[in-house]
């Protein structure tokens, strides 16, 4: 028997340990300069061409991007968003094999004002990433997150998108191009680059303020992300592109689908860590670096000086158990550098996802934040109505008058409700949904379960922009308005075609 603790000596055993093939896995000439995964060794020219071929792959699997079509890259500076740009310039290069035939853009989200950046630290890191953007050719935009406080209410609602494609559609699309003799390639000429709008600081402060009323690290990232999404597919519709490319890694998704789990987003995780996401409906997200891992990014990065500019975030410096995305990060990759398929099982996972379509076929029926189909609409059999009934007992006074409550329990169509540890009773006479009006602010009920938990967490809904508090208005009163002449509409049979 083998024991664990027990420890070899000799050179025996150092000549049996296994060691790593210094021979390249592909051309098997020359010699490994990079292993991804036990057993998979790359020279530097085959490892170029694999990373290269998985990212047009993933392109060219999905048919989403259509030739000619305008494509906004989001790059925050990172090693991943910067990998993503270094693509895409590659494929759009005179001497690619098969070059990519859609025109790109970049945009960046400065996002400085809100983790307390300083006006010259904002500046600087503005400045580095210009020129890296300037040495692509490619238009660009910088963008202050600050102006997020100033877009209009149509941001957070589903637009009509384009048609289904018929499935010969692509090849047609790609043969028309080829006759047309279109070009791609956007040369120097074509570059056109937008100055930033100046930043006041009361749009600073007010952005600052949004943030700060979140009690904790978990509601703020989630503000932000909501935040930066409204800003980034706002950016697209009005520089006319109907793609928005992110650099998501599959490391990152991987942490994505396990920290929106345990934030509530089930209902959701098909959107947020599928290839591509067509919530808004006229503006496709797409997620082309989705099959390589942080580590595979990496070696990529340094090994053909793909330039990256480090910015910070809300958790930089903070620990583990700051936030739940924080801690679900630690805990991924620190079980991935002991178990090396952590990250691929978790990924794998996520691409079995699927969303549920026709679910949210009315803006109604969509959550004013995430903009995904509502998941409040459960049956009293359900874990959302589980969970509502647990937060409504642990709000009563004192155990001691909920175990002097007598034992009853009530037909379905009766109030069974507890408020102040005794029974309602009033029959079924509707004095608990007035309660539950009362005591729930009519925001709570536009939006998903998820998001009425980062709201919750917020000392105050008056600090949100106002683009959303006017758009849960208008919904509000349209609501109103509607029960209001219930009695006068017609409804649809439920066999209806």
């Amino acid at each position: 028997m083998c024991q664990v603790e027990e420890e070899y000596h000799g050179p025996l055993l150092r000549e049996e340990l296994p060691s790593v093939s210094r021979q390249c896995v592909k051309c098997k000439e020359a010699s490994a300069a990079v292993v991804i995964r036990a057993g998979d060794a790359y020279c530097r020219g085959c490892f170029k061409e694999y990373f290269i071929h998985k990212f047009r792959a993933m392109l060219g699997k999905n048919r989403l991007i259509f030739p000619g079509e305008k494509v906004l890259l989001a790059v925050s500076g990172g090693p991943s968003s910067c990998s993503m740009l270094s693509q895409v310039q590659e494929g759009l290069s005179q001497n690619a094999h098969k070059k990519l035939r859609f025109l790109p853009g970049i945009v960046y989200i400065d996002e400085g004002g809100a983790v307390g950046q300083s006006v010259e630290h904002r500046r600087r890191t503005v400045e580095e990433l210009r020129a890296v953007f300037r040495a692509t050719g490619f238009p660009f935009l910088m963008v202050p997150l600050e102006q997020v406080l100033d877009l209009p209410s149509s941001v957070v609602l589903s637009a009509p998108g384009a048609p289904e494609q018929e499935a010969g559609a692509y090849k047609a699309a790609v043969d028309h191009f080829l006759l047309s003799n279109g070009s791609s390639g956007v040369t120097a000429g074509q570059q056109q680059e937008t100055p930033p709008p100046e930043v006041q600081e009361a749009h600073t402060h007010s952005l600052q303020r949004l943030l700060g009323s979140a009690r904790t690290l978990t509601a703020r990232e989630e503000l932000l992300n909501i935040l930066r999404q409204h800003l980034l597919v706002h950016t697209a519709r009005s520089a006319g592109y109907s793609k928005l490319m992110l650099g998501d890694s599959c490391t990152r998704l991987a942490v994505k689908l396990l920290s929106s789990i345990s934030l509530g987003r089930g209902a959701q995780l098909a959107h947020d860590t599928g290839f591509s996401d067509s919530r808004y409906g006229d503006t496709i997200l797409v997620r082309p670096m989705r099959d390589y891992s942080a580590k595979e990014i990496a070696y990529y990065n340094r090994m053909f000086s793909v330039p990256s500019v480090f910015t910070a975030g809300l958790d930089t410096k903070t620990a583990d158990k700051s936030s739940i995305q924080h801690l679900t990060e630690s805990f991924v990759i620190k079980l991935q550098a002991d178990f090396p398929s952590t990250v691929s099982t978790i990924y794998r996972t996520s691409e079995k996802l699927q969303s549920c379509k026709g679910s949210a076929s009315a803006e109604g029926d969509r959550c004013l934040l995430c903009v995904c189909a509502l998941d409040t609409a459960a049956e009293n059999a359900s874990a959302f109505s589980a969970t509502l009934i647990s937060e409504q007992l642990s709000q009563t006074k004192s155990p001691g008058e909920s175990r002097q409550a007598p034992e009853w329990t009530a037909p379905a169509s009766q109030c069974c409700s507890i408020v102040g540890g005794e029974l309602c009773g009033n029959r079924g006479g509707g004095c608990c949904s007035s309660a539950k009006a009362s005591e729930s602010p009519p925001l709570r009920s536009l939006l998903c379960y998820s998001c009425q938990l980062t709201i919750k967490d917020m000392s105050s809904e008056e600090v949100l922009p106002q683009y959303i508090l006017s758009e849960a208005e208008r919904r509000l009163r349209r609501s109103q308005l509607r029960e209001e002449i219930r009695d006068f509409l017609l409804e649809d049979e439920a066999d209806e075609g």
